[in-house]
């Protein structure tokens, strides 16, 4: 029985293609061959062809132990690092003044008018 997929947006896809691309290079420049980085990810040979094709069904996992074997996986770190929109969002939140609670009429004040 196959899981369910969820839908991966062409943005998603095109990153991750970048991003295994990445990968590959950085691999080929330090002349590791694929088999000895498949070995030393602990990871098959089929599985690297996915990360560097940039495959959205490959666990995060595997990526982060490519990019360990490339001694880049403090990389990892960057990922989301800086929430501009989060930030937004949240002083959106911050600068909604709220009202100040209404004043109960006084029965003097009644007696008055």
């Amino acid at each position: 029985m196959e899981g369910k997929r969820s839908a991966v947006f062409p943005s998603v896809k095109r990153n991750l293609a970048v991003f295994g691309t990445n990968l590959k290079l950085a691999r080929l420049r330090r002349k590791i061959s694929a088999e000895l980085m498949a070995e030393r990810a602990d990871i098959s040979r089929t599985t690297l062809y996915e990360v560097e094709k940039g495959s959205e069904t490959v666990s995060i996992g595997a990526y982060i132990s490519v990019l360990r074997v490339l001694g880049m996986d403090d990389e990892i770190t960057k990922l989301a690092l800086d929430d501009e929109l989060g930030r937004k969002l949240q002083d959106i939140g911050l600068l909604v003044k709220k009202r100040a609670p209404k004043r109960k009429k006084d029965s003097s004040d009644e007696l008055s008018s």
